[in-house]
């Protein structure tokens, strides 16, 4: 049986993705955060978002990336921006609305 045990993300500062991912998803980094290597949520159960400093820039769209949802879609998108996202699109689509955003890593994810 497999199960998933971290989402990573690629990135230039570790510990920064992190804190903007922190402040998104209202949970803390965890002890030991640097530039290499930090984890949000490794105590608890699922998965552990992970983030890993890489060498080289994204330069493509992701094939795989987080689907959020909202209570209110517009006023997460003004405080996920705020928090340094950058806002790609709004798209409705066989009945369902979203918007495309990046991570400050430039990483697409979705806010329905």
């Amino acid at each position: 049986m497999l199960n998933i045990a971290h989402i990573t993300f690629d990135c230039t500062d570790a510990a920064t993705l992190a804190g903007f991912w922190s402040q998104a998803l209202q949970r803390p980094v965890d002890d030991g955060a640097n530039e290499y290597f930090a984890t949000i949520d490794a105590a608890e159960p699922g998965p552990t978002y992970m983030f890993l400093k890489v060498g080289e820039d994204k330069t493509a769209k992701n094939r795989c990336h987080l689907d959020l949802t909202a209570d209110d879609r517009e006023i997460e998108v003004k405080r996920l921006v705020g928090l340094g996202a950058a806002y790609q699109a709004d798209h409705d689509e066989y009945g369902h609305r979203w918007t495309v955003l990046r991570d400050p890593s430039g990483n697409e994810f979705c806010v329905g």
